[in-house]
């Protein structure tokens, strides 16, 4: 896909990036398609005029990665920002439920990302207010046969494996609804932040189905066994504060729930700590992680030390070192 850069600026809204009285807009977007803001003529500069006092705002830009409107987008921040990418759901006439060209949109965002060595961290979010992911789109569902819906959920299933096959670390940003699909691609990512109105569920038994696009073995892998067969076997709904403390021994469904509508601010300060380390090392630190997992604990020493052999000779690391000594912060290459 060409990539094409469009200015963006952004105003954020809430306490750590600002006034929490601002009143305006969480994002605003001046497309200026390259251009300077002169040069984008009156209508942009009044548009920046009628911003409220920068006191109560933050700018960050943003470069466009796809030159068509697809329901999902992928965005680059830039400045101090860069190496932060933005995969965001935008299909809000159907709640971003999960139909084909939702699909094919998010295995093209993918491929964006794979292909971006300059990104170190994805923060996966929706456009939609009060929604992150409706699940599948059962509509177009219902016009497919038996064999065109199993192509479907598998090529799915496989696409959220690619997602969190990604070298680099995902965070879900969840506000609203995450059902079914849209809970199995919350699953997908290795950290998940969400506001108190988020709700989360599996719902596919109510419709004589089950969970099929890694909902059966990723919910349990978070949750434990016993309450990820209740959720999945009742189809019953969590807002974010249960889905935060659902724990028996292990984590729960979600790392941090704060107030409803500040869910992307929690997770771009996640994103920027993320930004500030060795990018090789947060890539050997998630590989390390994932892999070792799987198998016995000998094994998985024996994958931490591969991990680790592979950052001995980077200059990240001697760099690591020259900061530490010089009492400066670190430059990472990524090299």
């Amino acid at each position: 896909m060409r990539q094409f850069q469009t200015l963006i600026w952004r105003c954020l809204r809430g306490p750590s990036l600002g006034s929490a009285t601002c009143s305006s807009p969480r994002l605003l977007r001046l497309a200026l398609a390259g251009r300077s803001l002169h040069a984008a003529g009156p209508a942009a500069g009044a548009a920046v005029a009628a911003l409220p006092h920068p006191h109560c705002t933050l700018f960050r830009r943003s470069l466009i990665l796809q030159t068509v409107p697809e329901p999902v987008k992928v965005e680059r921040l830039s400045d101090s920002d860069s190496g932060i990418i933005e995969l965001t759901l935008d299909r809000g006439e159907a709640k971003n439920a999960i139909g084909k060209e939702m699909l094919k949109g998010l295995q093209n965002a993918l491929e964006v990302i794979n292909g971006d060595s300059s990104a170190n961290v994805v923060m996966v979010c929706s456009s939609v207010p009060r929604v992150f992911c409706a699940g599948a789109d059962l509509k177009e569902r219902r016009h497919m046969s038996s064999s065109e819906v199993q192509l479907f959920v598998n090529s799915l299933r496989s696409t959220f494996s690619s997602l969190e096959a990604l070298s680099i670390p995902a965070i879900a940003v969840i506000e609203g609804v995450a059902l079914g699909g849209g809970l199995e691609l919350v699953l997908s990512c290795d950290l998940r932040i969400c506001g108190e109105d988020a709700m989360f569920g599996m719902p596919e038994t109510g419709l004589a189905i089950i969970p099929g696009a890694g909902g059966t073995q990723r919910l349990p892998r978070v949750v434990g066994r016993s309450v990820a067969k209740e959720l999945i076997f009742t189809g019953r709904k969590i807002d974010g504060r249960e889905a935060f403390s659902l724990a028996y021994f292990m984590a729960g469904v979600v790392n941090y729930c704060v107030p409803a509508g500040k869910a992307y601010i929690k997770a771009l300060q996640i994103a920027r700590d993320i930004n500030q380390k060795g990018p090789l090392a947060i890539r050997m630190a998630k590989q390390a992680i994932n892999q070792g997992m799987e198998v016995d604990m000998p094994s998985a020493l024996d994958v931490e030390e591969k991990c680790y052999e592979k950052l001995l000779n980077t200059q990240d690391r001697l760099e690591g070192l020259a900061a530490f000594a010089e009492k400066r912060k670190p430059r990472y290459l990524g090299k």
